[in-house]
């Protein structure tokens, strides 16, 4: 999708761009799991920070009357998800759902579940988290990273802790700042909970990892009807008006150079292939990302969508530092057979496949973690065992395969703070004329990041090295 987003930016500017991909079809991450009329997403389910994806429909519209409709709402239909934007299910019973795009809401919403001032304490962290995204948002989202002394300016964390006790003489980690914070264990677990669904790990994520639950909650949640790869669909169509070729089983092994400067690739055939820019949109061999992989589990449902089900439920576990498993349950009747059925989609940070992580090859190691995501279900009470007709998992193994992320590690957005641990590698590479895009690059994973690791390389292009920002 970074690939994408650069190339359509480019060819707008009057670029002849070809994107090599390695695999058989277009949209990376974002792929369409579809069996007897069920259809599911592989990748990310949800969008935050649709305002990326609508300026690049905007800026890369084909002009001239007769020209096909240009903006991302003429080409797909984004659903704000409000009601609830999402619904937190506790160990003790407890269900706190909390609308989208309502901070009064949300604050009304925690007190009711988990006491009288939970709501303002909720409140007065994302406050100091939106000082946070303030303070970051460009050098983190929307300027490029070109230098090592643009990475030392964000080593440091931004989040304006209230500091006491071993949080004075140290930053303090996500986790420890949900406790010092919120107080009580259910609240902070609202709060380490939305990070692990990032990915992260709340014990070493620094504090800065809060403006995630504010972004959220201040720009909602956004799905396309038909799912994520609908998006990947409308932004493959843009780069084709636009004159952008494809060559899908195109796998580059090697940039090449002369002078210190890009001359083209070599795919794996053997074929050179000549550019004056390369943007590589692939992580380097070896190169694992920071972050965890992700099980996930695929259930064809027999009845109809229970009147009121959350889209995202996160359901939190009894065991202290144990991630959440999150269930995706989309109102699209176009990926179901019929109005008697619906689709789920149960998934769980996980350790990656390989060295370090787990040997996700093993069906029986598989085979544990379904049931063990339906045993969490049923704990949750959501009633989906008794209702599956069948089901289909993914693992980090899988997503390896099909990505080429080494470990199926899915890239975290990058973060300040942490002595610059979660930030993500450069927009520009070793040699002039190289540059980084997806999610193993600067601003790091996420949707929204990766469009915008596309705008800032094609921005870097066109405008120069010196360019920050603003194309």
């Amino acid at each position: 999708m970074g690939a994408m987003a650069a190339a359509a930016r480019l060819a707008t500017a009057g670029r002849a761009v070809t994107v090599l991909e390695r695999g058989a079809t277009h949209g990376g991450a974002l792929g369409l799991l579809t069996r007897d009329g069920f259809g599911f997403d592989t990748g990310p389910g949800l969008l935050f920070l649709p305002a990326v994806w609508r300026d690049l429909f905007l800026k890369t519209a084909p002009r001239g009357r007769g020209r096909p409709p240009g903006e991302l709402a003429d080409r797909l239909e984004l659903r704000r998800v409000v009601d609830p934007a999402v619904e937190h299910r506790f160990p003790d019973g407890r269900s706190l759902r909390l609308p989208g795009l309502s901070p009064g809401g949300v604050r009304r919403a925690l007190d009711a579940t988990l006491g009288a001032g939970a709501g303002a304490r909720w409140g007065a962290l994302l406050g100091r988290a939106r000082e946070t995204w303030e303070a970051t948002r460009r050098p983190l989202l929307e300027e490029p990273l070109t230098s090592v002394e643009q990475r030392a300016d964000l080593v440091e964390g931004r989040y304006p802790a209230r500091r006491r006790g071993l949080l004075r003489r140290r930053a303090p980690s996500l986790a420890e700042l949900a406790l010092a914070e919120l107080g009580d264990p259910a609240l902070a677990s609202v709060l380490t909970g939305t990070a692990q669904d990032y990915g992260l790990d709340p014990a070493s994520a620094p504090a800065d990892a809060a403006v995630l639950a504010y972004v959220e909650q201040t720009f909602g949640t956004w799905y396309p009807v038909g799912g994520m790869r609908a998006l990947a669909d409308a932004l493959w169509e843009r780069c084709r008006e636009r004159g952008v070729a494809f060559r899908f089983g195109a796998e580059v092994v090697e940039v090449l150079g002369s002078g210190g400067r890009v001359a083209g690739v070599r795919l794996a055939d053997g074929e050179t292939v000549p550019a004056d820019a390369v943007v590589w949109g692939a992580p380097r061999a070896g190169e694992r990302a920071g972050g965890n992989g992700r099980f996930t589990l695929f259930l064809a449902l027999d009845g109809a969508r229970p009147p009121g089900a959350a889209h995202r439920t996160l359901l939190h576990p009894s065991g202290a530092g144990a991630p959440v498993t999150r269930v995706l349950r989309p109102d699209d009747a176009t990926l179901r057979p019929g109005p008697n059925r619906e689709t789920a989609v149960v998934s769980t940070p996980v350790p990656p496949h390989g060295d370090g992580g787990l040997d996700w090859s093993d069906r029986s190691l598989v085979e544990r973690w379904r049931e063990r995501l339906l045993d969490a279900t049923e704990a949750a009470e959501l009633g989906l065992r008794e209702r599956v007709l069948w089901s289909e998992c993914r693992t980090p193994l899988d997503v390896e395969r099909e990505t080429g992320a080494p470990g199926g590690v899915v890239a975290p957005p990058a973060l300040a703070g942490a002595g610059g641990a979660f930030l993500a590698a450069a927009n520009t590479g070793r040699l002039t004329g190289l540059y980084r895009v997806g999610a193993a690059a600067h601003p790091g994973g996420g949707l929204a990041h990766v469009g915008m690791s596309g705008a800032l390389a094609a921005g870097l292009i066109v405008e120069g090295p010196d360019w920050r920002g603003s194309y």
